[in-house]
């Protein structure tokens, strides 16, 4: 594969999906870190020459004469799996797969990592009032996202294909550590069951390795 440098904060769960999946596929990544809370991608640097949407993570793939950035974290895990188990080859199981991945960014990543993102990173007590105002509704969608996976897992032991796959790893990255964002696992037994089958998968890395 050609060389792959990560542009990353290491705690957020869409680089950990990156790393999850490069680990699963023995790919080699180099790792770059950047400080989301000091700005360190908002510089002029960063964004002419990595991401101009000033954002991580962003995957930076070629030789050093010709590197292409590839941002969006469903978008490297797919080009990093591209030719592997991990995407099926069924047409109707692919974009069964793909659709779990658009709803992770749509449903699931925008409340459940939000709220690990300002309990965990901001702290309840310096909330502005967007935030305490937007609260409520960014719970209850959370919830309501919990809720169908542990609904779909009680059916199923993975989200496509009937076998592990990135849908799995997409959804695995900010559900498996939601409850710094307040929510309860317990709740969700199927959840939990599949959290672990999920960690039992040979090449797995913890978010913190």
């Amino acid at each position: 594969m050609a060389g792959l440098v990560l542009h990353e904060y290491a705690r957020s769960g869409n680089c950990y999906k990156i790393r999850l999946t490069a680990a699963h596929v023995g790919a080699a990544l180099e790792r770059r870190e950047y400080d989301i809370m000091k700005g360190e991608t908002r510089t002029p640097e960063f964004l002419s020459r990595v991401n101009a949407n000033g954002r991580i993570p962003t995957l930076q793939i070629g030789a050093e004469d010709s590197w292409r950035f590839l941002p969006e974290s469903n978008a490297a895990c797919l080009y990093l799996a591209h030719g592997t188990s991990l995407i099926p080859g069924d047409r109707f199981d692919h974009a069964d797969m793909m659709r779990w991945l658009f709803w992770e960014q749509y449903n699931h990543e925008p409340n459940v990592a939000t709220l690990r993102f300002w309990y965990g990173w901001i702290g309840e007590a310096n909330f502005s009032e967007v935030q305490r105002v937007n609260l409520p509704g960014k719970r209850a969608a959370g919830l309501a996202a919990l809720e169908l996976m542990d609904e779909h897992l009680a059916k199923a032991d993975w989200f496509a294909a009937g076998r592990f796959t990135i849908a799995d790893i997409a959804l695995y990255a900010y559900t498996h550590v939601c409850e710094e964002g307040g929510y309860q696992l317990s709740c969700y037994p199927n959840v939990q069951a599949w959290l672990a089958r999920v960690a039992a998968q040979p090449g797995h890395v913890a978010i913190d390795a």
